[in-house]
């Protein structure tokens, strides 16, 4: 059965890279597969660089499903662990977790699975929501007060088994706290060598200035996507311009880049999309032509849609590494194989033509998600 089998009931859940898993369709599955005699090889061993010297896999995992996935079934530990351990032998260096995603339990799954090779990649995760730190409760809001990111920070590294993190992301900026005061304290934690690296997820633009200006930013996480194209208007040019990397969350567009959603899809109560204008039955329609232009590359490349979507995304800039998450082990190989498919300057102004012509309907998220991005931290108070 695949993407284009029916929907299950699941359950609801924000946060996340803007909001935790959403239900899926009756297999889980994230893309169709392409057939054996058209796949790429396997490999996303060619390296990107984040920042000014964070050297990673060109293409990462998100683990954020690990611990339950979109119709809330729990996966098994065991497949996850083998997946991760599948990935890393692929070539992929670039790990993405966060506390939000279980809560906590992503972490420990992460920290099990790249226990043999941790020396050997990045470990990327992110804190910034408002979690009881012994029970995994979520608490209303957003805590980054400088002492709760400490003490958040010792329970990382506990879970992920290790003595430092490679990269960790402010989740949401906090309307509370001054991005001074959180850099203030990710400084004391690169003393202390338990952060290597530091990035900030769906920021106010002003904030990125004003973090970067404290201690150089090494990567901006932001929805983006074929389907999501925002960051290209302020962001990514301001990445540019600070020599900021880019990691773009939900890189397949929820699903909706792999073929799997048509038209005619409803989603199942409690699945986020549901409630997502862009994928309403007035809108589905016309944003299916986005599809209907990745199944003409899909074609002309053979490769499949996921694929051509992240190719795409690479081929954007040389500092942007997308990270699509799946707990299926063929949909990891095949998206990591997409770091082999290269557009020529002339197939991808012919696609961007196209893509350009593409109007797409409907908000990305509901109101209550979006109100967490694009946030600008307070002033520093006198």
């Amino acid at each position: 059965m695949d993407r284009r089998s029916i929907l299950k009931t699941a359950g609801l859940a924000l946060a996340g890279s803007a909001l935790l898993p959403f239900t899926s369709f009756a297999n889980s599955n994230e893309h169709e597969m392409i057939s054996e005699e058209n796949r790429f090889p396997l490999a996303a061993a060619d390296k990107r660089k984040l920042g000014k010297s964070l050297e990673v896999s060109s293409i990462g995992l998100g683990v954020q499903n690990m611990s339950r996935t979109y119709q809330t079934t729990i996966p098994s530990r065991t497949e996850m662990h083998r997946i991760i351990h599948s990935a890393f032998d692929n070539g992929v260096t670039f790990f993405d977790s966060a506390e939000a995603y279980g809560p906590l339990e992503v972490e420990r799954i992460l920290g099990e699975g790249v226990a043999s090779f941790r020396n050997k990649i990045t470990i990327a995760t992110k804190f910034g929501w408002n979690i009881d730190q012994e029970t995994g409760k979520r608490l209303p809001g957003l805590n980054s007060r400088p002492e709760h990111i400490k003490i958040v920070v010792e329970g990382m590294l506990k879970r992920l088994k290790t003595d430092r993190i490679d990269l960790l992301y402010q989740h949401r900026v906090d309307p509370q706290v001054p991005i001074e005061d959180v850099v203030g304290a990710i400084q004391d934690l690169i003393k202390e060598g338990k952060i290597l690296h530091y990035g900030l997820c769906e920021p106010g633009h002003q904030t990125i200035r004003r973090a970067h200006a404290i201690h150089p930013v090494t990567a901006i996480q932001n929805e983006y996507s074929l389907l999501w194209r925002g960051p290209e208007k302020v962001i990514i040019p301001l990445c540019e311009e600070l020599g900021i990397g880019f990691v773009p969350w939900s890189p397949l567009g929820v699903g909706f880049l792999t073929g799997a959603i048509d038209s005619a899809t409803r989603f199942a109560p409690g699945d986020i999309r549901g409630i997502e204008s862009r994928f309403s039955p007035e809108n589905l329609p016309a944003n299916i032509s986005l599809v209907d232009l990745l199944k003409k590359w899909s074609e002309k490349k053979k490769a499949a849609p996921a694929q051509i979507s992240l190719a795409w995304l690479l081929a954007q800039k040389a500092w942007i590494v997308p990270i699509p998450g799946t707990t299926q082990m063929a949909h990891m190989l095949e998206n990591t194989g997409a770091s082999q498919i290269k557009f020529t300057s002339n197939e991808l102004q012919e696609f961007n033509t196209a893509l350009n012509a593409i109007k797409i309907i409907g908000e990305r998220l509901p109101a209550g998600v979006l109100a967490f991005s694009d946030v600008e931290a307070p002033e520093i108070r006198k």
